[in-house]
């Protein structure tokens, strides 16, 4: 490859493979690399790796090549693989994909999406090559590999080499006539360049040996390469004796290859096949001797290495052959490979790698302690990968390091499997306290309890039984006891479901009661678990009074919220709080507070430790987005029909309220109540569905959409349901938020009450009357902010700041509430509609527009605004 076209971290070396140069392949090449994607498919030993190698190297362009393996099926590993690839080409790109973890959902693939779109520059040529693709199975791997390969990604070419036809779909690419494929037919050698090859060898055999060559292998790369070997080594004169080549591929290797290294280069070749991470520092500390790694360069054929992914590779059929001697290697040289390995691995944020390579060994005090840098929870793919693992562990293990307890306990808590947690935290506890203590004992009985504790938090709206906060007082005196041992980030960060009030039941007194167990237990859990759970009391009760409408006391809770979760680093927290500061303001139609939130939101996104920072942040705006009616602000997993999340059990959230939500504003009901129903139908005790704020807003949704969908009996009936629910509590807002949908349903209701099915009889007419009335002024107040968003939003700062300075120069102060008040009037609002959204009586609202019109001088509301709007007022 010229130089100047050479994107690696690697210096270039020729090393000592040959390649011969096969015009008629490169041809082939030349005519398709251009296409978003390259299919190269054969069976083993057909060249496929040495064709496009002697290909791309002499390409211009940049060139990232990722060897794949079986261990490329866990997402967390292949995600590393594949920056470390990226990172050859788009150092910049690399760096802002080691931010993300494996995109497995919708939302972690839009994310990732953004990434390659905004580093890519489309007038650098880049060509990504998967070896080995047909190694790959794992569903999330393809998925990603699909969807990746799928977007319109400009000057980029996806080479896959593989055995079998990718498990991925390029129709698109098929239909289109941009899809390249190299086969197995356009790989055999022909005569002409099997000869040609010999020649390059300085083996010249007879037509006659040439011709039984050719039929013996049939053109296979491999075979008459290894048949060139033994005409090579063979004496002077010795004529070709055909065989079977692929049955005796391995007598081959024996004889051609193996025979001619040194003992101890064999044994160093077998004890590679114990590994997969063949990268030179590797290599080096398991050789010991560097000669060895002069020598295996000139056996290059087998052992490559790549230039590109800075490791080296050995040939598949090779490393098959290795495998069958592996049992030369005593147990105890074996371990040794795996643990220099593990540590390798460990050093380099493999981890998962790294648990695998110490299990093998046994080492599970390292095995634990890698775990323990994992965040708190997991996918299940992973989580079913570490119970396996811990699983296997000799029971001695148990009784040396309780840590282990720990970890299978928060690995059950990721599957959902709550029962098995607490009978395995019971059963800790029981042999912990029979032990003398001592600060690990302290440490371990410490996230114990509190593990327990918040089993039993989410069990107690179901159970009824609130009598747990012993164990958060047990958990906080062991951590005391523990010599100032603290839970670390990212694990003590709090995780924030669905609804911070996870309350099932409607009856009143029932969401005060889990809040005042939250108030308890807070305290307790922050100061010994390194501040999780700091704030959400507060944060309970902000919910529970936006909820019920009480917005100034909301707002008031929200930013104390917003304070103590910064004061402990509790993110979740904190963007939750964010998130009803952020409905207060779209209530009250303050676009400016709305602006500061947004930044406060944003600036989450730095926040590392912050594990699901992207996703909440795509929730929190695209619910924003949605109201105001901006839907290419939305995240486009958001928009998208929906489909089972794939996120962990425990942290299903908002995202399918909010995806409902976003179909909704694109006049998409059915696919509204099919993301709706799904929710119902899961009836999971972590769906959003299963607490009563949840079944409110879920309900209320359905019936608007019905209601769009012209059935009425099924929009009343859902639309009674969510008043029974939210009758005992209050609960107004879920129902005002709907905006002139909700209008245009709750005036229905109060038109056809007569005529209505028996279930609305339950539902006051005042109660409609005072939703309808709620409902109108909001959807004011979002006509309002959008108006905003389409003007002020784009306004340069200075004209803003020149705004202030005249209204400022006019002398009129009007008071917080006259503002407010005044801002009504400009955006349509009757005064009931205000006295209803301010919580203010009519006769109130009266007197501050009295006073208004007084400090402008204004005779009515048209001449009120307009002098205000000249002063800068509105």
């Amino acid at each position: 490859m010229p130089e100047q076209q050479f994107h690696s971290t690697v210096p270039l070396s020729p090393g000592n493979q040959i390649y011969l140069e096969r015009p008629r392949i490169d041809v082939l090449f030349e005519k398709i690399i251009q296409n978003p994607v390259v299919i190269v498919v054969a069976g083993a030993g057909y060249g496929k790796t040495h064709a496009v190698y002697s290909f791309v190297r002499n390409y211009n362009a940049r060139i990232s090549w990722m060897q794949l393996s079986e261990r490329d099926n866990i997402g967390s590993r292949f995600w590393e693989n594949f920056i470390g690839g990226v990172g050859l080409t788009n150092p910049k790109a690399a760096e802002r994909l080691a931010k993300i973890t494996f995109p497995e959902t919708e939302r972690q693939l839009e994310r990732y999406m953004t990434i390659p779109l905004e580093e890519i520059d489309p007038a650098v040529r880049v060509v990504l090559v998967y070896d080995d693709f047909h190694l790959v199975t794992n569903p999330a791997v393809l998925r990603f590999m699909e969807k990746s390969v799928n977007a319109p990604f400009p000057g980029i070419t996806s080479v896959f080499i593989s055995r079998t036809e990718p498990l991925i779909n390029t129709a698109k690419f098929f239909s289109k006539g941009l899809l390249g494929r190299i086969t197995e037919g356009d790989l055999r050698f022909s005569r002409e360049e099997m000869t040609e090859y010999f020649s390059i060898q300085n083996i010249r055999p007879g037509p006659e040996t040439l011709t039984s060559i050719y039929h013996d292998t049939e053109g296979w790369a491999f075979a008459i390469h290894l048949a060139g070997l033994s005409l090579k080594n063979a004496p002077p004169g010795t004529p070709y004796i055909p065989q079977a080549m692929r049955v005796n591929i391995f007598r081959l290797i024996e004889s051609e290859v193996m025979g001619a290294v040194s003992k101890a280069m064999q044994r160093f070749l077998i004890k590679l096949s114990l590994i997969e991470h063949l990268f030179p520092e590797v290599l080096q500390d398991l050789a010991g001797n560097p000669e060895l790694i002069k020598e295996m360069d000139n056996i290059d054929t087998f052992v490559r290495f790549d230039i590109y992914s800075n490791a080296y590779h050995i040939h598949h059929l090779f490393l098959n052959y290795l495998k069958t001697r592996q049992h030369e290697i005593p147990e105890a040289e074996q371990k040794e490979v795996w643990y220099k390995t593990a540590v390798w691995c460990e050093a380099n944020n493999q981890k998962m790698d790294a648990i695998s390579y110490y299990e093998k060994v046994g080492d599970y005090e390292r095995l634990i302690a890698v775990c323990s840098t994992l965040p708190m929870m997991h996918s299940d793919r992973i989580a079913q990968m570490l119970l396996e693992t811990l699983d296997k562990a000799p029971p001695e293990v148990y009784e040396t390091n309780p840590f282990i307890h720990t970890h299978r306990v928060r690995i059950f808590m990721s599957l959902g499997m709550l029962e098995q947690a607490e009978n395995e935290i019971d059963k800790t506890i029981e042999r912990l306290e029979k032990r003398p203590p001592t600060a690990i004992i302290h440490q371990i009985l410490t996230v114990c309890y509190a593990n327990k504790g918040f089993i039993r938090l989410m069990a107690c709206t179901y159970t009824g039984d609130f009598n747990f906060i012993d164990l958060f007082e047990r958990c906080a005196w062991h951590s005391s006891q523990s010599g100032g041992w603290k839970v670390p980030l990212p694990m003590s960060v709090v995780n924030i479901g669905s609804f911070v009030c996870r309350v099932h039941k409607p009856e009143k007194g029932e969401t005060e009661r889990y809040i005042h167990a939250l108030e308890i237990i807070a305290p307790l859990a922050s100061r010994a678990l390194g501040g999780m759970q700091w704030g959400t009391d507060t944060l309970a009760r902000t919910e529970f009074e936006f909820f019920k409408g009480n917005l100034n006391e909301a707002e008031q809770l929200a930013l104390e919220s917003v304070k103590r979760a910064r004061e402990r680093d509790q993110y979740e927290v904190e963007n939750r709080a964010l998130f009803y500061l952020l409905r207060i303001y779209l209530v009250r139609g303050n676009f400016p507070a709305i602006r500061n939130v947004l930044k406060q939101l944003e600036s989450q996104l730095d926040q590392v430790h912050y594990i699901n920072r992207f996703t909440n942040h795509d929730i929190v705006t695209g619910w924003y987005y949605s109201q105001i009616g901006q839907m290419d602000k939305v995240a486009r997993w958001l928009k998208n029909d929906f489909e089972g999340s794939d996120l962990n059990s425990m942290n299903l959230g908002l995202e399918v309220l909010v995806k409902a939500r976003c179909h909704m504003a694109e006049g998409r009901y059915s696919a509204a109540l099919a993301a709706l129903s799904v929710v119902e139908s899961r009836k999971n005790q972590f769906d959003p569905g299963d607490f009563l704020f949840g079944l409110v807003s879920l309900k209320v949704m359905d019936a608007v959409c019905r209601y769009h969908n012209r059935d009425k009996s099924g929009a009343f009936a859902s639309l009674e349901t969510a008043y029974r629910y939210a009758a005992p509590n209050g609960l107004d807002m879920p129902f005002i938020a709907m905006g002139k949908d909700m209008r245009a349903l709750a005036g229905a209701a109060l038109k056809d009450k007569a005529k209505a099915p028996a279930a609305m009889e339950a539902i006051p007419r005042e109660w409609l009357e005072k939703i309808r009335v709620g409902a109108s002024a909001y959807a004011k107040k979002l006509f309002a902010v959008a108006e905003h968003y389409r003007t002020e939003e784009e306004k340069p700062v200075k004209m803003r700041a020149a705004d202030k300075a005249a209204a400022y120069q006019s002398g009129v102060e009007l008071s917080r509430r006259e503002k407010q008040v005044l801002a009504s009037l400009s955006q349509g609002m009757t005064r009931a509609e205000i006295a209803a959204q301010t919580s203010l009586s009519v006769n109130t609202v009266k007197s501050v527009i009295r006073s208004v019109y007084n400090k402008l001088g204004a005779l009515n509301k048209a001449d009120a605004v307009r002098i205000a709007a000249s002063m800068n007022l509105v």
